[in-house]
C-alpha cells in the first residue's frame, strides 16, 4: 500500500519518536538500529527534513529529531512526502479521460473507493503506532523475561 521508501521513513520516524528528550540521532545510528542501508536512509531523512517532519543538524553532535509531535503527525502526512495519491486520468469504462468536470458513470463511486483506501493513513498518528508497539512490546518483553514461549501460559 505504501512504497518501500515511505516504509523506511515511517520506521525512522517511529525510532526518532521514541528517543528521550527529543534528542538528535545520527543517520548512521538510525540506519544501524533499523537494519536499513545508511545512504538510502540518509537521503530519506533529508527528504523528511525538507518536508518539515524532522529537523537535521550538522556537526559532531548532530543528527535528526522530530519536528512535529508524534500525536500531530499522521501516517498520511509522512507517506505523502514519498507517495502520490493514487489517481487515474483514464476512465474505468474506456480509454477516455474522466474528470470531475466530465465524469463517467462510475467516477463518483471510484473516487470514494480510492479515498477510503487511504483513510486509515489519515486517521492514524505516529503516537497511535507507538502505543500499539509499546503494548505489544510490553507483552513480548514479559514473555521473554519469564522464559515462556509467546502464547504459552
Amino acid at each position: 500500500m505504501i512504497s518501500q521508501t515511505a516504509e523506511h521513513a515511517l520506521r525512522a520516524v517511529l525510532y526518532l519518536a521514541r528517543q528521550p528528550g527529543a534528542r538528535s540521532v545520527p543517520a548512521e545510528a538510525i540506519a544501524a538500529a533499523l537494519g536499513a542501508p545508511r545512504n538510502y536512509l540518509s537521503k530519506t531523512l533529508q527528504q523528511l527534513a525538507k518536508a518539515g517532519i524532522v529537523v537535521g543538524t550538522r556537526g559532531p553532535t548532530g543528527g535528526f529529531r522530530l519536528a512535529v509531535p508524534a500525536d500531530a503527525l499522521t501516517v498520511a502526512d509522512l507517506v505523502a512526502v514519498f507517495d502520490e495519491e493514487p489517481r487515474s486520468a483514464m476512465c474505468l469504462l474506456g480509454g477516455v479521460r474522466c474528470t470531475g468536470e466530465s465524469p463517467c458513470a462510475v467516477h463518483s463511486r471510484w473516487k470514494a473507493v480510492t479515498a477510503e483506501a487511504r483513510a486509515p493513513l489519515r486517521r492514524t498518528v505516529i503516537a497511535d503506532l507507538l502505543r500499539d508497539a509499546d503494548a505489544q512490546g510490553g507483552a513480548a518483553e514479559a514473555t521473554a523475561s519469564s522464559g515462556a514461549a509467546p502464547g504459552a501460559s
